[in-house]
């Protein structure tokens, strides 16, 4: 297998990746590198003249904004002052507003009754309690339980037992 030509190819290619090294290595020394974030940045300076201008000018401002808040009231006033015709608004008639009171009554009327009629209810059957609390049932005999134990079951079916006994004494 002949490996010149292979060799050739490679040297070939490290020459190219030199130069391309070198033109990278003149690029970062010519460029020029951001400040490190430690620095802090210089602050203008403004001359005594410029700071002078500035404040006359945020003077008028403030002096405009004062005069056109005086005349405001003052051009409010003397728009109230004649009463201009404005269209007259709908107005109820006596009797509506009467109908409408009446109305109104009627439903307050309702809601205090809804209140007062729970209260006197609750009164009524307060004593209804205590009479009821007064008067003790009469005690209930309990049947037995049915897991009961069997010393009970026995009392309780002793003929049951005597006759299959008897059948198994026949047999």
């Amino acid at each position: 297998m002949d490996t010149q030509p292979i060799i050739a190819a490679i040297d070939a290619d490290i020459r190219r990746l030199q130069t391309a090294r070198a033109v990278l290595a003149q690029a970062v020394k010519g460029s020029v590198i951001a400040a490190p974030a430690s620095k802090p940045r210089k602050r203008r300076k403004l001359s005594a003249a410029a700071r002078k201008r500035i404040a006359e000018a945020q003077r008028k401002r403030w002096a405009a904004t004062k005069k056109a808040a005086k005349t405001a009231p003052a051009k409010a006033a003397k728009e109230a002052a004649p009463p201009a015709k404005k269209p007259a608004k709908r107005k109820l008639s006596a009797a509506a507003r009467k109908r409408i009171a009446d109305a109104q009554k009627k439903r307050w009327a309702a809601v205090k009754a809804e209140k007062v009629a729970p209260a006197k209810t609750v009164v009524k059957k307060t004593p209804a309690k205590k009479a009821a609390a007064a008067k003790k049932p009469a005690p209930v005999k309990k049947a037995a339980p049915k897991n009961a134990p069997a010393a009970t079951a026995k009392k309780a079916a002793p003929e049951k037992a005597a006759p299959a006994s008897t059948e198994s004494a026949q047999s």
